[in-house]
């Protein structure tokens, strides 16, 4: 074949995916509940393994006594000092080099020992252990804006931008009657399921127009209408990706739907002890349990805070306007068919949530 050509007909080469049936996130907490709160912590896994477990007999009843069920839970590090700074930015260039026998983080001031990882991973892991609750997968928030590639183990030295993939695939509604007094939402980062009211577009001199509501498309009788901020810039031109974009990623990752450049966007990696002193060290997912089931799924489960309904709101609203990879989507829906499994081609419908009672 000639370089630089293709044959219309061929197929790009995608790597094989391991998928288990369901996939299963056990809480999420705040890294200060984490860090002061271990009672309450306990608590929360306490009520969970059972729910946990009755989810992993319902998998077995749907797909079988051998339904393969995985757990994960995905660490709140994204605000966290060194990840938004940056990897060179991470220690203030006048600061005191640690001494070798030395802890480094009572030399940067910029990092709260409160929230090291050594001290969170081990109070989260350890009250997991307690209440019998088995992690298998551990991930960071901050890969789901910029992940860390690996090839045969081997950590690479350029992450791979992610959000900016995810938002590369976005396609908003379409603008209606629009007066282009509103900024697109590849430039503004905002993203709705429908046409903004009225109030939205500027202005004209001299003259009255009736106020319109906003309009939601899919909507039947009534709308429910929202918009959403999934990014920011700050003046300097740095992106702050926001919780709901960021969660969209997550699911996207859990459920097998991204690629990147043919292979899967992130490879669990085995854990190695100890924790190290910065987020960023950590691979995307760690794998916790040798023995785990594929970290990927058809489907996936969420077990969440009730305050985090209007963030997994918008989280559908995002993963409805996303044109994703077909092929990637085909080698889902072919590891499906061999099990006689169907997968929705909305993404959305393959994501189930519980709620759970307090803040």
């Amino acid at each position: 074949m000639v370089d630089g050509y293709t044959e219309a007909t061929e197929q790009p080469k995608i790597a094989r995916v391991p998928f288990s049936h369901l996939s299963i996130e056990v809480g999420h907490f705040q890294l200060k509940m984490i860090a002061d709160r271990p009672d309450e912590l306990r608590e929360e896994f306490r009520r969970i393994k059972p729910l946990v477990d009755a989810f992993t007999e319902s998998a077995r009843i749907q797909y079988g006594p051998d339904a393969r069920v995985s757990t994960c839970y995905l660490v709140d590090d994204y605000f966290q000092g060194d990840d938004v700074r940056g990897p060179d930015q991470a220690q203030d260039s006048d600061s005191p080099e640690p001494q070798p026998d030395s802890d480094p983080l009572e030399h940067d001031s910029t990092r709260s020992t409160d929230h090291n990882p050594r001290r969170i991973l081990s109070r989260l892991l350890t009250a997991a252990e307690e209440c019998g609750l088995t992690i298998d997968y551990l991930a960071r928030e901050s890969a789901c804006a910029q992940t860390p590639e690996y090839v045969d183990g081997i950590r690479l030295d350029e992450p791979i931008p992610l959000a900016d993939i995810v938002a590369a695939c976005i396609v908003p509604e379409p603008a209606i009657d629009d007066t282009g007094g509103r900024p697109p939402t590849a430039e503004s980062g905002w993203l709705c399921n429908g046409r903004r009211s009225s109030l939205s577009e500027p202005a004209q001199a001299m003259r009255t127009r009736a106020y319109r509501p906003p309009q939601v498309y899919s909507a039947t009788n009534h709308a429910i209408f929202i918009d959403i901020e999934m990014w920011s810039k700050s003046s300097d031109g740095q992106t702050s990706w926001s919780c709901p974009f960021l969660a969209a990623i997550w699911h996207l990752l859990r459920l097998g739907m991204l690629g990147y450049h043919g292979a899967a966007v992130v490879d669990p990696q085995p854990h190695v002890a100890p924790w190290p002193d910065r987020w960023q060290d950590l691979p995307a997912i760690v794998r916790l349990n040798p023995e785990a089931e594929p970290f990927a799924a058809y489907k996936t489960l969420s077990m969440l805070p009730r305050r985090y309904i209007e963030i997994e709101h918008a989280v559908r609203v995002i993963l409805d306007h996303l044109d994703l990879d077909e092929n990637v989507f085909a080698q889902v829906v072919a590891a499906a068919a061999t099990e006689k499994i169907e997968v929705s081609a909305k993404v959305g419908e393959r994501l189930s949530h519980l709620l759970l009672d307090g803040s």
